[in-house]
Order: C-alpha cells, then sequence, then structure tokens
C-alpha cells in the first residue's frame, strides 16, 4: 500500500491533500514522477493502514477489491465511520470484480471507486483506466496497442464481442512484448466517451478464458456467482466456491456468508435464505449449487488477492 501526497491541479480534479495507494510499481513510480509523496506500507495489517489514513489525510486508495470489502467490515468492527475519513475515491484492480461489488464498495467505503487494469508483463497498474463516466476502462493507447481476439480460433473478434484481450508495448526498450495474449476477457466499449477522451475503452475484466468451470455440462465462470451475490442485500462480503464430487459427478458449493442481521437463530428464516441464494444462483449460472450459509468473517482470507475458487476433487 503506498502513501501519496497529491499536488493540486496533477490528477483527478484538483484533488488536494493525500492519497493512499495499494498497488504495483507502475503506480507507485508514475505517482513520484508527477511528484507525489509516496510510502509504501505492504498488503493487510489493516490497524496499520487506517493509522496512515488518518496520519495522512489520505484523499485516495489503490486497493485489490476483495480487501475493500473486507477493511469495510473491518472499520465497522473497530466502530469507524468511513466517512469521517479524508479519502474520496478508489482505484480498483488486480482482480475480476463486478459492477455489484463496485457499488458495494462505494455504499460501504463512502467514495468513488473506478476500475484499473494493469499486469506485471505490461507496467503493473496502469494499462487502463476509468475516467470520471465510471464508463469503460480508457486504455493508454500511446503505449499499447490492444486487441481482442476470440480465444479458441485466435481470430480477431467481432466489435463489441467479448473475448481475449492481447496487448502490445510500444515504449518498452529493455522488454519489448508483441502480441501478449493475457487470457483475460473483457471486449471494446462502441462509440465515444462523454468525458470527451478518444482513447478506447474496455469493458471490466468478465473473468479469464482458463477461469471457466464445466459443471453438469455448463459453462461457469466465477464472477457470475459473484454478480448474484453481491446484488443480494443479506449476503456479506465474502464467498468461497469449492469443487467436489459425488460418486462421479462433480458438484459445485458455495459458502456465502451473511451480514450479521440476517443470521439469526431461527432455522426458518436461515433455510428460507438459502433457498432464495440458490434460486438466485440457479438462474445466473443453470446449475443448482450447494448453498451453505456462514457467519460474517468466518471464511478465510488472504492478505493479497482473494481465493474464491477451491478445488477439492483431487483431494478426495
Amino acid at each position: 500500500m503506498y502513501a501519496v501526497g497529491l499536488r493540486k491541479g496533477d490528477v483527478f480534479q484538483n484533488m488536494s491533500g493525500y492519497g493512499l495507494f495499494t498497488g504495483g510499481l507502475g503506480i507507485h513510480y508514475g505517482a513520484e514522477r508527477l511528484g507525489l509523496l509516496t510510502v509504501p506500507a505492504g498488503a493487510g495489517n489493516s490497524k496499520r493502514q487506517l493509522k496512515l489514513l488518518r496520519d495522512f489525510k489520505v484523499d485516495g486508495v489503490h486497493i485489490i477489491p476483495s480487501y475493500a470489502l473486507h477493511f469495510a467490515s473491518f472499520l465497522k468492527q473497530e466502530g469507524v465511520d468511513p466517512r469521517s475519513l479524508n479519502w474520496r475515491f478508489a482505484l480498483i484492480g488486480a482482480e475480476p470484480h463486478t459492477e455489484e461489488a463496485r457499488l458495494r464498495i462505494q455504499e460501504l467505503l463512502g467514495l468513488k471507486a473506478f476500475n484499473s487494469y494493469g499486469m506485471t508483463e505490461m507496467n503493473g497498474p496502469g494499462v487502463a483506466f476509468e475516467c470520471e463516466k465510471q464508463c469503460g476502462m480508457h486504455v493508454w493507447e500511446d503505449a499499447y496497442i490492444a486487441e481482442i481476439i476470440n480465444p479458441e480460433t485466435g481470430e480477431p473478434a467481432a466489435e463489441g464481442e467479448v473475448g481475449e484481450l492481447v496487448m502490445t508495448t510500444l515504449c518498452r526498450d529493455g522488454m519489448p512484448i508483441l502480441r501478449y495474449r493475457t487470457r483475460d476477457l473483457t471486449r471494446f466499449l462502441p462509440g465515444p466517451c462523454a468525458c470527451g477522451r478518444t482513447h478506447r475503452r474496455l469493458d471490466r475484466i468478465t473473468g479469464r478464458a482458463d477461469d471457466m468451470l464445466i459443471i453438469k455440462g455448463c459453462n461457469i465462470y466465477p464472477m457470475q456467482v459473484e454478480q448474484a451475490l453481491m446484488s443480494m442485500p443479506e449476503v456479506a462480503q465474502n464467498y468461497v466456491i469449492e469443487l467436489f464430487k459425488e460418486g462421479e459427478m462433480d458438484q459445485l458449493r458455495v459458502k456465502v456468508e451473511i451480514k450479521d442481521d440476517y443470521f439469526v437463530e431461527d432455522m426458518r428464516a436461515l433455510t428460507s435464505l438459502q433457498k432464495k441464494i440458490t434460486a438466485r444462483l440457479r438462474d445466473e449460472i443453470l446449475v443448482t449449487p450447494r448453498v451453505e450459509l456462514v457467519q460474517h468473517d468466518s471464511i478465510p482470507k488472504s492478505e493479497g488477492k482473494a481465493v474464491r475458487v477451491v478445488d477439492l476433487r483431487e483431494k478426495e
């Protein structure tokens, strides 16, 4: 995590004060080049992050979406109102997330969350960013050539069609990369952006070409599960998808954290909620999963990217 002092007029429409960023070296060195104070802080250790937010009067954060949701739970446990902090924006990325997750982050943390895209092979965070309109990520086309291809045939995808993102660097001297297959699934958004910028926009990453699960003949992406869960007010911030075998058949189990207000002793109410979540997931993924409701903050969390899929089939 990085604490960054923002010079007025430099970035984000005249924001002043300080910012706290978590991310890779791309955003670190980019912030320094703008003349911003950058203080690395590392992942996890929420108490330390809160201290930095307060001490530096942080304006903004660059943060993994799953940790943003976890940090919201931490603030609630500490009795800290997120709106009492100085921050006003978050740049979220490093793992796929849904629009529902973004809206929840904004609501829980009391700020505006902007989607970002990057990868270590290119420059870390900084390949594409959302503008103030929050409607697609503008690719820095002066630094990269972006293409969308059919992941199975390698042929160019039709305009507006979801496919695999392929990247070529234009500014690399030491290690140029030509037509690098990212495995990330997205599409180009048609038409100009209302902000007036002319660089093409990528839609949010919907998953990876190699993340697809095949259960009972149905193709399932983990992001479909998140989209369904994050749209339900009873669901808390965390979940995990487990793959297991029953006889010779692959099965899907989803463990879902439930907000404290809904995790009650009345088993009839919990059973009703379990059926509701199961039906919502079935409508989205076309497979009926086993749904297990668990208490808030009971699913183990990693300090880096969230582990959303656990394959138990080889262990059984």
